[in-house]
């Protein structure tokens, strides 16, 4: 049934087919085609726009027009249809625009199964525990498979290089999700994390940042996120030396919120 509502509209002048409002709708109900973002059905879309503020070039706006009532149910059926099975080897979730947008999920390997060609593994035990992409906090949907009942890994970016068996200790059996405290937006980590959490059912969150303070915001965030979801999630924080080693959690000043 039509009515006339509120939808999303795109400026195909403007849109230069990033992808980055793909991953902000939660209904699924966009996608890149011939290098510009499509509304795929009207009925996905709830018109709420979500996926404004992911837009880089401002193509996106609210409209009110004579469109396809919004269906849950179709939401939900067309969610269901476009994520494929965990098993799969490898499988995008998003087509065109940047390729840092494009959803993908990764099998781990079988005990004997050699490591493919090139990899780091490669003729050795020494094997990735990366089960997903993309990994930074605001270029994961809140609505990805991946995060479905998870346990977190939220990892600040530094400690990706610092920790040097990372894969073996924290993110084997983890989603995990990276970024930086300082330099990113604190508040777009805290609405993110909060739809994260009302959505994914996440089981257990682990916090691993620096011991520099500008780092101490990372758990802040979790913190935050959680109190704004109404959630009460397992969570765990581990602090790294600048030298990669653990050691016991400093103060959190809650100024860095400020």
């Amino acid at each position: 049934m039509k009515i006339v509502r509120k939808i999303i509209e795109i400026d195909e002048e403007l849109c230069d087919g990033c992808g980055q409002c793909v991953t902000g709708c939660a209904e699924g109900a966009l996608d890149i085609i011939d290098g510009k973002a499509k509304v795929i059905s009207d009925n996905l879309c709830d018109g709420l726009g979500a996926c404004i503020g992911e837009c880089p070039t401002d193509a996106l706006t609210i409209i009110e027009r004579e469109a396809d009532e919004f269906d849950e149910e179709a939401v939900e059926a067309h969610l269901k249809s476009r994520h494929a099975p965990e098993n799969k080897p490898v499988m995008p979730f998003a087509t065109g625009g940047c390729p840092s947008a494009g959803m993908k999920m990764f099998a781990p390997r079988t005990p004997g199964e050699p490591a493919p060609p090139g990899s780091l593994g490669e003729g050795s035990a020494v094997d990735s525990a990366l089960t997903h992409w993309p990994i930074k906090i605001r270029l994961v949907p809140p609505h990805a498979p991946f995060l479905k009942q998870a346990h977190l890994l939220v990892l600040a970016d530094c400690g990706a290089v610092a920790f040097p068996t990372l894969h073996q200790d924290y993110l084997k059996g983890r989603v995990v999700l990276i970024g930086c405290p300082k330099f990113d937006e604190v508040k777009e980590y805290i609405e993110r994390f909060a739809q994260i959490f009302s959505q994914a059912d996440i089981q257990t969150v682990t916090a691993v940042r620096m011991e520099v303070p500008c780092c101490a915001g990372l758990l802040v965030i979790v913190q935050k996120a959680m109190e704004k979801a109404g959630v009460d999630i397992p969570l765990e924080e581990v602090v790294l030396s600048a030298r990669g080693q653990r050691i016991e959690a400093s103060p959190r000043p809650e100024h860095l919120l400020s």
